[in-house]
């Protein structure tokens, strides 16, 4: 179906937790049966200690945008962003991929969220939950619904209504 579609999930940070990362390595795995798929992590930055926030989200802003490439769609998973449904997720998602003809690169930010510069440069925000989840969660989260939006759209059992 949209196997040609490339999909990247951006990550700032490494997943220190190796249950979570035996997790998404497995969802990883699955996406890559549906589409062309690959987890980017740009490393954590050095020294955080001595950065306020808005240095920090500046300073990761800067490496995210170096990351994307230039004719990306970007999605950001934002708690500000627009909520979503999995079943609305999955018909976005192959409306996206059906007319865009260019690379989707979803971001999942630092702890303290985007700089003004990676919401500029963004062309969609979705919602995970209303509910606030670990930042390594998120990753899996997101991962696991980008899998189900997949399997929705092929008609396989994962997805239950």
């Amino acid at each position: 179906m949209h196997t040609n579609m490339k999909v990247t999930l951006l990550l700032v940070g490494r997943t220190s937790d190796a249950r979570i990362a035996a997790l998404m390595a497995d969802y990883e795995k699955r996406l890559g049966h549906y589409l062309s798929f690959e987890m980017q992590v740009i490393p954590e930055l050095k020294n955080t200690k001595s950065m306020s926030e808005p240095q920090q989200k500046q300073a990761e802003g800067t490496l995210i945008m170096k990351a994307i490439p230039q004719n990306a769609y970007v999605v950001l998973f934002d708690e500000h962003g627009k909520e979503v449904r999995s079943l609305e997720l999955a018909e976005w998602l192959n409306a996206k991929m059906s007319s865009l003809g260019v690379p989707i690169v979803f971001v999942i930010g630092g702890p303290y969220g985007f700089s003004e510069e990676v919401y500029t440069r963004s062309n969609a925000k979705l919602s995970l939950s209303k509910l606030t989840f670990s930042h390594q969660m998120v990753r899996l989260i997101a991962l696991e619904q980008l899998y189900r939006a997949m399997t929705i759209l092929h008609g396989e059992p994962y997805h239950h209504e």
